[in-house]
């Protein structure tokens, strides 16, 4: 709860007994009219919490946690779905920012070599303060494509593409968007996704606002990978527990493909595709690429994120694939879109936030060492987990595979089964 400063308030999440105890009853708070209320009304032992009510779990939007975290008081136990100042990573010209700087450490540190592992964003000025060092790496290449895209905009508004320096001019003017009207960029026809809808007419749930807008100028990939000659991009979720970077998992599952508009597809029909045109060393590697997107991209906001033990996040990770199978981030989204726009849809996203709470693990029910939940891997704990049993590999991910399985066969009920009656047993047997 929100409270002025020198005067009494009510926190949230008030309760005796250890930080870890297991709870049979768990109190939250939504806002978001859409799958995640269904999900939390129907988890066991949880119930809603609606008003100035005390809660244990908040999934909230980015404009409460702007107004109230810095005066509500939370509990050990209490958790909520956002970092103070997640848009480090989330809007586009914080998160070119962010990875330029990080690329300059890794050069420093460990040489070219190391440095060419943030090679993974294409080349991106922010406009207008970047404006004179854009138009020097524009005119070093002349007659290539650009796009333009808003800082904290969706659905492809405001984006258009130019080849000319006279349209950034128009643009200044305020001008370029009624005139490339015609010329902007469509969204992709394709979306193949790891474990979760997304289809790019539909926004993300919550943007963050600023008040002067900001736009990145990028260099535009011209040579994408087409399937039945559509682009594509693919969106992959990745739960963050600490920005300290002790429990990253990703999700790998869910099959989504709508057969009447052929616009979605489950993410392993897309690695089999992909296996059986390129053969299967050739899609581990690209699927290895995107692992140390997601290590690196978190990794060079590590420093600047408040991490906060009442924290997680959510993130929606949107990629796409060139000719060469070398993936490109795009974007990261902070609130990625819950609202389904099909019952597969419905069903995919249901999986995917009912296994984002086995992770929160407000029941405290999982001892921290699981490498699997459902349909998130763990693929970094204090360092890379690897596939094989036994300790992380602390090696820099260069002397073993990644703990991710994206694209691969998983019964995700069979191993939450299985997950759950082990950890039952293990309780029993120390009681």
């Amino acid at each position: 709860m929100s409270r002025p400063k020198n005067q009494n308030y009510k926190g949230h999440g008030f309760s005796k007994g250890k930080e870890r105890e297991q709870r049979a009853l768990i109190r939250f708070k939504t806002t978001l009219m859409n799958t995640l209320m269904d999900v939390l009304r129907h988890r066991p032992g949880w119930v809603e919490v609606k008003d100035e009510g005390e809660w244990d779990f908040y999934w909230c939007d980015v404009s409460w946690l702007r107004e109230n975290f810095d005066h509500t008081y939370m509990d050990e136990h209490v958790r909520i779905c956002h970092f103070r100042n997640h848009y480090e990573l989330t809007r586009k010209n914080y998160m070119v920012k962010n990875l330029k700087r990080f690329r300059k450490q890794l050069e420093r540190d460990g040489g070219k070599l190391e440095a060419a592992k943030c090679d993974f964003f294409p080349k991106t000025f922010e406009m207008p303060c970047e404006y004179h060092l854009f138009v020097e790496e524009f005119r070093k290449n002349p007659g290539i494509t650009w796009i333009m895209k808003p800082v904290a905009r969706s659905q492809g508004k405001g984006i258009f593409l130019f080849r000319r320096l006279k349209d950034i001019m128009d643009w200044r003017k305020g001008t370029a968007c009624k005139k490339f009207q015609g010329f902007e960029a469509q969204p992709s026809r394709y979306s193949i996704n790891s474990s979760g809808s997304h289809d790019p007419r539909n926004s993300d749930d919550q943007r963050d606002e600023i008040p002067v807008e900001n736009y990145v100028a990028q260099r535009y990939i011209e040579n994408p990978y087409l399937i039945g000659g559509r682009k594509f991009d693919l969106r992959v979720y990745v739960l963050v527990m600490s920005v300290h970077l002790t429990n990253v998992a990703v999700q790998k599952t869910s099959p989504d493909y709508h057969p009447k508009k052929g616009c979605k597809w489950m993410l392993q029909r897309f690695r089999q595709y992909l296996a059986s045109r390129h053969g299967p060393e050739a899609v581990e590697a690209l699927f290895g690429d995107m692992d140390n997107i997601f290590i690196k991209s978190l990794q060079s906001v590590q420093k600047v994120i408040i991490s906060d033990k009442h924290c997680f996040e959510l993130y929606g990770y949107d990629i796409l694939i060139d000719q060469d199978l070398k993936p490109w981030l795009l974007e990261v989204n902070a609130s990625p879109s819950l609202t389904a726009s099909s019952q597969e849809d419905y069903e995919l996203k249901t999986r995917l936030l009912q296994d984002t709470l086995h992770v929160v693990d407000m029941e405290a029910r999982l001892t921290g060492r699981e490498k699997r939940v459902g349909g998130f891997d763990l693929m970094w704990n204090d360092g890379p987990v690897s596939r094989e049993e036994g300790a992380a590999d602390l090696s820099g991910m260069g002397n073993s595979v990644t703990n991710t399985h994206l694209g691969c066969v998983n019964d995700r009920k069979k191993q939450l089964r299985q997950l759950f009656r082990s950890l039952q047993a293990q309780k029993k047997a120390s009681s």
